[in-house]
This record gives C-alpha cells, sequence and structure tokens, in this order.
C-alpha cells in the first residue's frame, strides 16, 4: 500500500472462506460461505490495533483507497480511513467487511446455492444484524483479532457496533455509533416497505429469481433507491442545491410528465447508477435486517437491559438535520447507557446535509471522531 499522506493507496480485496455452518437468526443454516473484506495499515504484534468498519444498507467492504488503473474507484470512507486521518492507518489496522447477503463478493443472493446448482435468489435465508456479528467474529478469528480496538460504522453499521458490544462484550473495547437508533420507528420501516413493494412488483422480479432469467428488476430497484435517497437528505439541502429550477432554464413548464425540475432529473440519475451496481435480493435482505434491528426486544423494551452487557466505551454521534436517524434516537442510546452507569460520549454535528452527513467531510465532526480514537489505547 502506498503511504501517501493522507491516502491508503492502491488496495486488494480479499477472501474468508468459511466451512463450519452458521445458523441464523431465522432458522435456516448455511452450510458454509464466503466473506469478503479489505484491510488498512498493519496489524501490531500484540493484535490489539484492530478496528472493524460496518457498511450501511448499500455499503461494502471497499472503505477506502482505491483499486489499480481504477482510480475513480475510491472508497466509500475514504474521508476517514488513512494515514492522518481520524481512522489512522499509522496507528490502526482497520478491516472493511461485505456482509452476509450482500452483492459485492461475500456469499449472497446472486452466490450458487450448493444444493441446487443455481443462484440462491429468493431462497437466500433472511439475515439479521446479530448474523452479520456472528460472521464477522469467524473473520476476526480468522485475521487473529482475540478483540477489536473499535468498531464503528455509521446508520446500519453503527447498529452492528451496538449489537458487538451486546453480543460480544469481550472482544469489543470501544463503539462508535454513529447516526443510528436503537430500533426503526414506524414512519421507517414504511418507507422501507414501500422500496421493497417496488422491487417486488416489478414484472422482472420473478419472485426473486430472475438472474435464471438474465434479467433484473431495475425498475423496481431504481424507485426503491429514488424514495431512499430523499430520505438521506435534508429539506435545506435539497432547497439550496436544486430548489424549483428547471432543466430548461427558462422558467417556463412544459405541461408534461417528463423531467421537468433539477431534483427530479437528479433523483432519476441516482437511481439509474443505483440499480446498474446493486441487486435487488441483497436490497431486500439489507432492508429487512434495518427493519428487525431491536436489541430491546428481548428485554420487554428496556433498552437499558439490553445494553446491560456492554463493557466498551461508547461514543454516540447524530447530526441536527438527519430526520431518518433523528438526534432524539441517538440520544435515547445515551440515556439507556447512562442508566447503566456506562462510559459513553455524545456529540450532536450541526450538519445541513441529512442523514448523509456521516459519509462526508465535515471538520466538527472529524475532529470529535480523531479526538476520541485519539485516546484509544492499544
Amino acid at each position: 500500500m502506498s503511504t501517501q499522506t493522507g491516502s491508503v493507496g492502491n488496495v486488494e480485496a480479499q477472501r474468508a472462506s468459511f466451512d463450519t455452518p452458521l445458523a441464523l437468526r431465522c432458522g435456516a443454516v448455511l452450510p458454509a460461505y464466503e466473506l469478503v473484506y479489505e484491510t488498512y495499515g498493519t496489524l501490531n504484534a500484540a493484535k490489539s490495533n484492530a478496528i472493524l468498519v460496518c457498511h450501511a444498507l448499500s455499503g461494502h467492504h471497499h472503505v477506502a483507497g482505491s483499486y489499480a488503473g481504477k482510480p475513480k474507484s475510491i472508497g466509500w470512507w475514504d474521508n476517514i480511513v488513512g494515514p492522518g486521518r481520524p481512522l489512522d492507518t499509522d496507528r490502526f489496522f482497520v478491516v472493511g467487511v461485505n456482509n452476509l447477503g450482500g452483492c459485492h463478493g461475500s456469499t449472497g443472493p446472486s452466490s450458487l446455492n450448493p444444493a441446487t446448482g443455481k443462484p440462491w435468489g429468493a431462497d437466500f435465508p433472511m439475515v439479521t444484524v446479530e448474523d452479520w456479528v456472528g460472521a464477522q467474529a469467524r473473520l476476526a478469528d480468522h485475521l487473529g483479532i482475540d478483540s477489536w480496538a473499535a468498531v464503528i460504522g455509521g446508520s446500519l453499521g453503527a447498529m452492528q457496533a451496538m449489537q458487538w458490544a451486546i453480543d460480544q462484550p469481550q472482544r469489543i473495547r470501544h463503539a462508535l455509533v454513529i447516526a443510528a437508533a436503537p430500533k426503526l420507528t414506524a414512519q421507517n420501516i414504511a418507507f422501507n416497505d414501500v422500496a421493497r413493494q417496488a422491487i417486488l412488483t416489478d414484472p422482472d422480479f420473478h419472485d426473486g429469481h430472475f438472474y435464471e432469467h438474465q434479467t433484473a428488476p431495475k425498475r423496481g430497484l431504481r424507485l426503491a433507491r429514488m424514495l431512499g435517497h430523499i430520505t438521506y437528505l435534508s429539506d435545506d439541502q435539497m432547497g439550496e442545491k436544486f430548489g424549483r429550477e428547471l432543466r430548461n432554464n427558462s422558467g417556463v413548464f412544459s405541461f408534461d410528465y417528463g423531467v421537468e425540475f433539477e431534483v427530479e432529473s437528479y433523483l432519476r440519475a441516482q437511481g439509474d447508477k443505483f440499480a446498474d451496481f446493486f441487486d435487488a435480493n441483497t436490497y431486500l435482505l439489507m432492508t429487512k435486517a434495518l427493519d428487525y434491528f431491536d436489541p430491546a426486544h428481548h428485554c420487554g423494551g428496556d433498552l437499558a437491559a439490553a445494553l446491560k452487557p456492554a463493557l466498551a466505551k461508547f461514543l454516540v454521534v447524530s447530526f441536527t438535520t438527519d430526520w431518518r436517524f433523528a438526534p432524539a434516537r441517538s440520544r435515547e442510546i445515551v440515556s439507556a447507557l447512562l442508566k447503566n452507569d456506562q462510559k459513553v460520549s455524545y456529540a450532536e454535528i450541526t450538519s445541513d446535509f441529512g442523514h448523509d452527513s456521516f459519509l462526508l467531510e465535515d471538520p466538527h465532526y472529524h475532529a470529535v471522531l480523531r479526538a476520541y480514537l485519539g485516546r484509544v489505547t492499544l
């Protein structure tokens, strides 16, 4: 890897195979599976400097750097990970993994089902955040890591960090929970269901077995992404970026159903781009994992009781204009931890960029991460 300041340079994905069956929360058993991952930095002799980065709904293992000969293939959190960056690879060994059910190389719906020799499709079992933590723990074993210095993620990735602290308390020293919630509200579940219905009702979906028909439900996936993208942005951001600007700049309405406003053009471009590289079955699985996440469910709704096993120290971060997972939801997590006298730091970042703020380069946000991680002992 390059030691260029600020960048991890060119990286390569790696693959780990697991032959031990994995029992899933849904009752199914995955007989074997593979996880694709990337690493940045160097694991120290004590193997005490490893940080796991968990991805959100549409994320993957390619967190930082780029692939040789593909300068535009920059990782989704490249502004966070690298020499001198908040996740400083001169100090930490950072691991990014594509979760089970993903569509970027790890075993998922597009993988071959060993029982049939055909792609799993809709037969791929439902996976949960708990299942991902179980699979990631095996990856840690594979890498010889007994305990993570930290597990960090935003949105659905932050939920995995929380679950790590609950399920594997001896194996995580710090949990960084960014732009998250302790469970989804009815409104959030509703957004996810509308997105799923767009996919499920696409004629090209073929009950999830569209691979065999050499097609893909791009229309439905496109609509799902457009809906989701609206919820990731703030009203102020959309107003500032697009307002009511017309594409033709004439100020004259066309009085038809074509693309007329700039915001329509933007959303359709985002939808088209997403539908060209993401898998519809994976999108369905990821949104259901979000819906099912509720660590307090088994504790009668008592979040403090659910978090009681955690031994990790927490950093919880929210953003003022994030209405998908509003700051009040992060404060629920903080309150539950404080009720248990567990160690937690909280930062509410002023940002105009909505839920997507956790992906962006904001000086205050990055300073908070850098300061907190700077206190992590190895």
